[in-house]
């Protein structure tokens, strides 16, 4: 991805943290760029903040089909058709699973993992059919690969953004779309206030909000990186097209040291019936698999 000049892009979640990171860059770049957010007033706040450039502002609940498509067509009717789409918006609920109450998994599975399948589905049936080409940035999260015990539901979203992003990067290859995951560590942003913005319908069983290890976590996200770092090393990530951004690469050697732990449950067990022919199946897949990836890596 070389010319985003003039292209329009959409950017869930636009309004703090990583996505206002990457609204700024974007509009250095010459895009057309929509901030979708569900907080109006942040909206409102970073639209005085980027005053006379080509951006707008739309309300849209990510976890809502009827709400993106909606969304989808009033930016389309304003800049033109979005081939730069970034499903970043996310919350997070500090706690284990066994902690957390089914109104709690609706809630983040809804925005974390439903967002971007809602992103997807809404927005790559358009860009096959503008014939533009384009590119997706879907943010996962270093936590879609270390999972701690907590924050357990973050870490099924964020591990589960990472498979449907890895096939959608083979499956788009053909129509000239990128596709990358974002995988950051911690990030200078409100994340671990999402109890703000969480629907009253969804509280249902919900814990009380821990006022304490909020301001915990607050102290920790002030040392978490610039999103305009972060921004910048997206867009050099999507002109590489790269499967994978690791903006934070102080976690390099612990994922190497966490892959070592994976191959060394791997055992050597006698050959049971039926294993020829299972290798030489898995021997086809395999070589269609490492096709598809050099095919990824040239399509854009």
């Amino acid at each position: 991805m070389q010319d985003f000049a003039g292209r329009t892009a959409f950017v869930t979640g636009g309004a703090n943290g990583v996505g206002l990171g990457v609204v700024r860059a974007l509009l250095a770049e010459g895009c057309k760029v929509a901030i979708a957010d569900i907080r109006e007033d942040a909206i409102e706040k970073t639209l005085k903040s980027l005053d006379n450039q080509m951006v707008m502002g739309v309300k849209v609940d990510v976890a809502s089909r009827d709400d993106m498509a909606r969304a989808a067509d009033e930016v389309e009717a304003k800049f033109g058709p979005v081939t730069l789409l970034f499903n970043n918006a996310g919350i997070n609920l500090f706690q284990t699973i066994e902690d957390s109450s089914w109104s709690d998994w609706d809630w983040v599975m809804g925005v974390n993992l439903q967002g971007p399948i809602n992103g997807v589905m809404t927005f790559v049936p358009r860009m096959i059919a503008h014939g533009q080409g384009g590119y997706i940035v879907n943010t996962a999260s270093m936590a879609g690969w270390l999972a701690a015990g907590s924050p357990g539901i973050y870490n099924t979203t964020k591990f589960a953004v990472r498979g449907m992003s890895e096939s959608l990067r083979y499956s788009l290859a053909k129509h000239k779309i990128g596709v990358s995951i974002l995988c950051p560590g911690l990030v200078k942003s409100y994340i671990y206030a999402s109890d703000d913005i969480r629907p009253a319908e969804l509280m249902g069983d919900a814990k009380p909000v821990d006022h304490e290890n909020i301001k915990r976590l607050a102290d920790f996200h002030e040392f978490g990186m610039e999103p305009d770092v972060i921004a910048a090393r997206v867009l050099d990530g999507m002109r590489d097209n790269r499967a994978y951004i690791f903006s934070h690469p102080e976690f390099r050697d612990e994922v190497a040291e966490l892959f070592e732990e994976y191959l060394g449950d791997f055992r050597d067990f006698p050959n049971d019936p039926g294993f020829e022919q299972r290798t030489g199946f898995e021997k086809f897949r395999r070589e269609r698999y490492k096709e598809a990836r050099a095919a990824a890596r040239s399509a854009t």
